[in-house]
């Protein structure tokens, strides 16, 4: 079964799942950024958990940028994304929690 991470490269948690999955393709959202379809399948599936709001690029928008809607921010700023995606087959997985690796079978 192929298992897709979509994250960031610099990021430490991407690296830590990468490290751990070495077989997983890996997919860097600021040098191939996610479709609009993409993205909205994301937020259906995930909602705004998508958005993380502990970054220091959600504490650098203003008021006003952060009123905007999901879509439209993690398309002006892939780096809002919780990280990592793992596409699994046909599931989803967000973040590198116990539960996404025990998913994995990596608990």
């Amino acid at each position: 079964m192929t298992i897709e991470i979509l994250g960031l490269k610099t990021c430490d948690t991407c690296r830590t799942a990468r490290k751990a999955l070495p077989e997983a393709a890996f997919r860097d959202i600021r040098d191939s950024p996610l479709a609009p379809d993409e993205i909205a399948g994301l937020l259906a599936r995930f909602g705004t958990a998508l958005v993380n709001r502990s970054s220091t690029t959600w504490r650098a928008l203003s008021e006003a940028e952060r009123a905007v809607d999901p879509a439209t921010l993690l398309a002006r700023h892939p780096a809002l994304m919780k990280r990592p995606v793992i596409r699994h087959g046909d599931s989803l997985l967000l973040g590198w929690t116990p539960a996404t690796r025990a998913a994995l079978g990596l608990a």
